[in-house]
Protein backbone atom coordinates (compact mmCIF):
# COMPACT_ATOMS: atom_id res chain seq x y z
CA UNK A 1 0.00 0.00 0.00
CA UNK A 2 1.28 3.42 -0.93
CA UNK A 3 -1.31 5.47 0.88
CA UNK A 4 -2.40 7.21 -2.32
CA UNK A 5 -4.84 10.06 -1.59
CA UNK A 6 -5.43 11.67 -4.99
CA UNK A 7 -8.96 10.32 -5.21
CA UNK A 8 -9.81 11.67 -1.78
CA UNK A 9 -8.38 15.07 -2.69
CA UNK A 10 -10.16 15.27 -6.04
CA UNK A 11 -13.63 13.80 -5.37
CA UNK A 12 -13.71 12.67 -1.74
CA UNK A 13 -16.10 15.42 -0.69
CA UNK A 14 -18.78 14.41 -3.19
CA UNK A 15 -18.02 10.76 -3.97
CA UNK A 16 -16.31 9.03 -1.05
CA UNK A 17 -16.78 5.54 -2.53
CA UNK A 18 -15.19 6.57 -5.85
CA UNK A 19 -12.36 8.22 -3.91
CA UNK A 20 -11.85 4.99 -1.95
CA UNK A 21 -11.73 2.80 -5.07
CA UNK A 22 -9.40 5.25 -6.80
CA UNK A 23 -6.99 5.37 -3.87
CA UNK A 24 -7.15 1.92 -2.29
CA UNK A 25 -7.90 -0.27 -5.29
CA UNK A 26 -6.59 1.47 -8.40
CA UNK A 27 -3.47 3.18 -7.10
CA UNK A 28 -2.61 1.21 -3.95
CA UNK A 29 -3.33 -2.21 -5.46
CA UNK A 30 -3.46 -2.26 -9.26
CA UNK A 31 -0.61 0.21 -9.85
CA UNK A 32 1.57 -1.66 -7.34
CA UNK A 33 1.22 -5.10 -8.94
CA UNK A 34 4.54 -6.46 -10.14
CA UNK A 35 3.51 -8.01 -13.45
CA UNK A 36 4.00 -4.65 -15.20
CA UNK A 37 6.44 -1.92 -14.27
CA UNK A 38 4.87 1.44 -13.43
CA UNK A 39 6.57 2.81 -16.54
CA UNK A 40 4.71 0.28 -18.68
CA UNK A 41 1.44 0.86 -16.83
CA UNK A 42 1.83 4.57 -17.59
CA UNK A 43 2.34 3.95 -21.32
CA UNK A 44 -0.72 1.69 -21.41
CA UNK A 45 -2.80 4.21 -19.46
CA UNK A 46 -1.79 7.18 -21.61
CA UNK A 47 -2.50 5.10 -24.73
CA UNK A 48 -5.95 4.13 -23.47
CA UNK A 49 -6.80 7.72 -22.57
CA UNK A 50 -5.72 8.96 -26.01
CA UNK A 51 -7.72 6.21 -27.72
CA UNK A 52 -10.80 7.06 -25.66
CA UNK A 53 -10.39 10.79 -26.20
CA UNK A 54 -10.25 11.25 -22.42
CA UNK A 55 -8.18 14.41 -22.72
CA UNK A 56 -9.25 15.75 -19.32
CA UNK A 57 -7.36 12.88 -17.65
CA UNK A 58 -4.16 13.32 -19.67
CA UNK A 59 -2.61 16.17 -17.70
CA UNK A 60 -2.24 13.99 -14.62
CA UNK A 61 -1.24 10.82 -16.47
CA UNK A 62 1.33 12.47 -18.75
CA UNK A 63 3.06 13.97 -15.72
CA UNK A 64 2.70 10.68 -13.81
CA UNK A 65 4.23 8.82 -16.77
CA UNK A 66 7.26 11.12 -16.64
CA UNK A 67 7.52 10.46 -12.90
CA UNK A 68 7.42 6.74 -13.72
CA UNK A 69 10.35 6.99 -16.14
CA UNK A 70 8.68 7.54 -19.52
CA UNK A 71 10.48 10.29 -21.42
CA UNK A 72 8.71 13.14 -23.15
CA UNK A 73 10.09 11.88 -26.47
CA UNK A 74 8.57 8.44 -25.81
CA UNK A 75 5.21 9.96 -24.94
CA UNK A 76 5.22 12.08 -28.10
CA UNK A 77 6.13 9.01 -30.18
CA UNK A 78 3.39 6.92 -28.53
CA UNK A 79 0.77 9.59 -29.24
CA UNK A 80 1.99 9.91 -32.83
CA UNK A 81 1.80 6.14 -33.29
CA UNK A 82 -1.72 6.10 -31.85
CA UNK A 83 -2.88 8.60 -34.47
CA UNK A 84 -2.72 5.78 -37.02
CA UNK A 85 -4.62 3.27 -34.90
CA UNK A 86 -7.16 5.35 -32.99
CA UNK A 87 -8.20 8.73 -34.33
CA UNK A 88 -6.19 11.60 -35.77
CA UNK A 89 -8.16 14.34 -33.95
CA UNK A 90 -7.71 12.53 -30.62
CA UNK A 91 -3.98 12.31 -31.16
CA UNK A 92 -3.82 15.99 -32.09
CA UNK A 93 -5.78 16.94 -28.96
CA UNK A 94 -3.54 14.71 -26.84
CA UNK A 95 -0.44 16.31 -28.33
CA UNK A 96 -1.74 19.75 -27.39
CA UNK A 97 -2.18 18.55 -23.80
CA UNK A 98 1.30 17.02 -23.86
CA UNK A 99 2.76 20.34 -25.00
CA UNK A 100 1.05 22.13 -22.11
CA UNK A 101 2.06 19.53 -19.53
CA UNK A 102 5.66 19.46 -20.71
CA UNK A 103 5.75 23.25 -20.52
CA UNK A 104 4.51 23.08 -16.93
CA UNK A 105 1.03 24.49 -17.64
CA UNK A 106 -1.02 21.60 -16.21
CA UNK A 107 -4.42 23.23 -16.30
Amino acid sequence: MTGWTGGQRSVGDIAPALAHYTDAVLFDEVWERGALAKRDRSLVTVSALVALGAIEQLDFHLAFARDNGVTEAELVEAITHLAFYTCWPRAMAAMARARAVFAGAES
